[in-house]
């Protein structure tokens, strides 16, 4: 099956933004999961971090992030924020179709090309997603169709035999798996492979 990365992208937004609206008249001061960010400051990180990875793809520096910061306005109610997160993600899948497949960007976790800064993307809003969700008690995981191209992207030596969700959410940080114990550290792997 071939992977649409652009589709991928604005996928994992559309279903993170559908189970945080649930959420939104809750409180957003607290912090999001285990993070040390509030559950709308992680929201702005996941907007700065996909419209900054749409930049990079553009910008093609060889070793620095790019100038242009994107945040959300910290006065704007959350369904306005939420809708901030959708166009990011536009933003980024718009990039990565433009890309020809040559294309590389620095990131400090490898140079990537179109495909690598989508899975990025892709990864901020479905892990950050759920750890907003943790918070505002909303018992979501992450759609499996969508982990797996992202493990299969960034994390080559994750382990087998697991569902992609679960796997995805071992890879980064946020549980542990039979016989695995949780990752204490963790990053992904970037560059073209």
């Amino acid at each position: 099956m071939t992977i649409s990365w652009p589709d991928l992208v604005t996928s994992a937004a559309a279903d993170g933004v559908s189970v945080l609206a649930k959420g939104a008249d809750q409180d957003w001061s607290r912090d999001a999961g285990e993070l040390d960010w509030t559950c709308r400051q992680t929201l702005d990180h996941m907007a700065l971090g996909v419209v900054g990875y749409a930049g990079l793809l553009i910008a093609q520096p060889a070793d620095r992030y790019i100038a242009l910061f994107a945040s959300l306005d910290g006065q704007a109610p959350i369904p306005a924020c939420l809708e901030g997160i959708r166009i990011s993600a536009t933003i980024l899948a718009s990039a990565v179709r433009e890309a020809v497949p040559e294309v590389r960007a620095w990131h400090p976790y490898g140079h990537s090309d179109g495909p690598g800064f989508a899975a990025m993307g892709t990864l901020e809003i479905l892990v950050h997603s759920r750890d907003i969700a943790l918070t505002l008690g909303i018992d979501w995981t992450p759609p499996d169709d969508l982990c797996a191209p992202v493990v299969e992207r960034l994390f080559p030596d994750a382990p087998t035999g697991h569902d992609p969700a679960r796997t995805l959410l071992w890879c980064t940080g946020r549980v542990a798996l039979p016989g695995l114990g949780r990752r204490k550290e963790w990053q992904w792997y970037g560059d073209v492979r």
